[in-house]
């Protein structure tokens, strides 16, 4: 779920001090020369949403098979922008901006690196399946509310994009009184999701772009001729203060990459489908099945 206004879940307020103090207690980096023996040691913060676990693993196999050292630190969104901007952390592949991430942009820009773009479509969404008929925008869903039961199969209360269902695209198409939103979990809507497909049954989620389901599944997005799930963002990468100067092979290498809705999609699922402890192996064969791809976006290193 997202916490502000894109979706993902919510770390503990414990995890997030934890995080916190863990870095507070690192203390900083001394600058490494982009030459020397020691750029070859990289730390990569990374919160626990799909996208950025992801592509975490697939830098992290990169690198390694190039003979760099990685350390990942899995943290909360706070921590890592107060890491990077501490020094303790060098890179960070998943800032949500303008809106989702722009309380820590605003807080910490100034001692950060904007290493470009990497996915430009980033948005929320009401879908379907693609078997799904008469149902291709959210103002269909008045109409043919009762074949999805009266609801909406919904995630998280706490989710960003719950709000925005509930309070903004709900009552702009109407459908007070006749389709509610149900929450329950990320893993809760992705299971019935995959239920309702293989019964060939009609169901209707809240999703957002970046995520697996959409390489897993054949779904429809619900057109939303209101605008009322909010703009697209962009994906960004950043370092710490100096991270071009210090690593300037793989500061080049971030500004470069681009990945497309089928190469992200098809690099989550197979993490998503590995075993716990066995998601930097699932990066590595994603590596071997796109080798041309990978060869071109890391050169260089």
């Amino acid at each position: 779920m997202r916490s502000t206004p894109k979706i993902r879940r919510i770390a503990a307020l414990g995890t997030a001090v934890l995080s916190a103090l863990a870095l507070t207690a690192c203390g900083g980096r001394e600058a490494q020369s982009g030459n020397d023996q020691g750029s070859k040691s990289v730390t990569i913060g990374y919160i626990n949403w799909d996208e950025d676990v992801a592509l975490t693993n697939l830098y992290q196999a990169v690198l390694e098979n190039k003979g760099y050292q990685v350390k990942t630190q899995l943290l909360d969104v706070g921590p890592i922008y107060a890491g990077l901007a501490k020094g303790d952390v060098d890179l960070f592949l998943d800032a949500w901006l303008p809106a989702t991430h722009e309380q820590y942009w605003k807080q910490y820009s100034s001692q950060l690196e904007d290493l470009g773009t990497w996915y430009d479509n980033a948005t929320l969404n009401l879908a379907v399946p693609d078997y799904v008929q008469a149902v291709d925008s959210i103002a269909d869903l008045k109409a043919h509310a009762a074949d999805f039961g009266g609801k909406i199969t919904g995630i998280e209360a706490s989710a960003g994009e719950t709000g925005i269902v509930e309070k903004t695209a709900i009552p702009k198409y109407g459908l007070d009184g006749t389709i509610t939103l149900q929450n329950s979990s990320t893993t809760a809507m992705l299971a019935a999701l995959d239920s309702s497909i293989k019964d060939k049954k009609p169901i209707v989620v809240t999703l957002w772009h970046p995520h697996w389901a959409y390489s897993r599944y054949q779904l429809k997005d619900l057109k939303d001729p209101q605008g009322a799930m909010g703009k697209g963002e962009q994906l960004h990468a950043i370092g710490r203060k100096s991270f071009g100067t210090d690593f300037p092979a793989l500061a080049k290498v971030a500004k470069g990459l681009k990945l497309t809705d089928e190469q992200l999609g098809s690099l989550e699922d197979l993490i998503q489908q590995a075993p716990k402890g066995q998601e930097k192996a699932a990066a590595q064969k994603w590596i071997e099945q796109n080798k041309a791809f990978v060869d071109q976006a890391f050169t260089g290193l």
